[in-house]
């Protein structure tokens, strides 16, 4: 065998490591939101301090699920955005926690900020990825409208019930992304043991 052919099993039996790894975490991640979904609409109204901590876990969950992507995502040369964005998550984590004590207005627009600059990083892993593994534009399109999003929380901020509700959707889209993604991923990991 060839070094090149040698090279080239190697690289696709990474990709194919990564794509399912990614899979996974993708299902778990769109599980998470629907959950999410699920209990800030059921609760958001009646219990301020369950809502609270609902608040709290969003970001707190996505700095979890940044560092079972880098995990997964093990052979890539560079993981700054990925610490970029654990470091953004712990600190929007803390931020809702101390905004939720002024009000939802505020605690709001920190999830927008948060949304505008995970959106971002989002949108960066994406196009990185789409060269290397592909399946990625899912992904894409959830960081563009995740910057979107997080212009309207922030607008929406001094409207807390519409605020909380739009916060839902956001959960709600990410979780349909997250899939998307997962089953593009499979085509992925076909099509690299198929080669």
């Amino acid at each position: 065998m060839s070094s090149s052919t040698l090279s080239r099993v190697i690289t696709g039996g990474q990709t194919v490591e990564t794509a399912h790894a990614l899979r996974r975490l993708y299902f778990m991640r769109a599980a998470f939101s629907v959950t999410w979904v699920i209990l800030i609409t059921i609760f958001a109204e009646k219990y301020r301090g369950f809502t609270t901590a609902l608040l709290v876990i969003y970001p707190a969950w996505d700095v979890l699920g940044t560092f079972l992507d880098l995990r997964a995502n093990r052979y890539s040369t560079s993981k700054t955005p990925q610490y970029v964005n654990a470091v953004i998550g712990v600190l929007t984590a803390l931020a809702v926690g101390i905004a939720l004590q002024m009000g939802v207005a505020e605690a709001l627009i920190v999830f927008g900020a948060w949304a505008i600059l995970t959106g971002l990083i989002q949108l960066v892993l994406g196009l990185r990825r789409r060269k290397s593994i592909g399946g990625q534009w899912p992904m894409i399109f959830s960081g563009g409208q995740s910057v979107l999003a997080g212009i309207t929380f922030i607008v929406l901020a001094h409207e807390p019930t519409m605020g909380i509700t739009s916060l839902a959707g956001y959960a709600a889209f990410g979780a349909f992304y997250y899939l998307l993604s997962a089953f593009r991923l499979s085509k992925t990991a076909n099509h690299a043991v198929a080669s």
